[in-house]
């Protein structure tokens, strides 16, 4: 949980690592929660720091990445 955003609580989160990801542990994994949704660094699980999002915001996100807004796929 961030102390500046409390409403991004992501404790409890349900943590997924994409499967295309290699086993080289350069990977990120994201985690849905009630609150928000977070990304980590998969080799800090547990330890690291969280980006927490609003849901809106990483649909916001997810939804330019399909649209090629960021470059993706261009």
């Amino acid at each position: 949980m961030s102390p500046l955003e409390p409403e991004l609580d992501v404790s409890g989160a349900r943590w997924r690592k994409s499967t295309r990801s290699g086993t080289d542990g350069n990977c990120v994994e994201v985690g849905t929660a009630p609150a928000a949704v977070g990304v980590r660094d998969t080799k800090d699980h547990g330890h690291g720091p969280v980006l927490a999002f609003a849901h809106p915001a990483w649909r916001a996100f997810l939804d330019g990445c399909k649209a090629g807004e960021f470059g993706f796929g261009r």
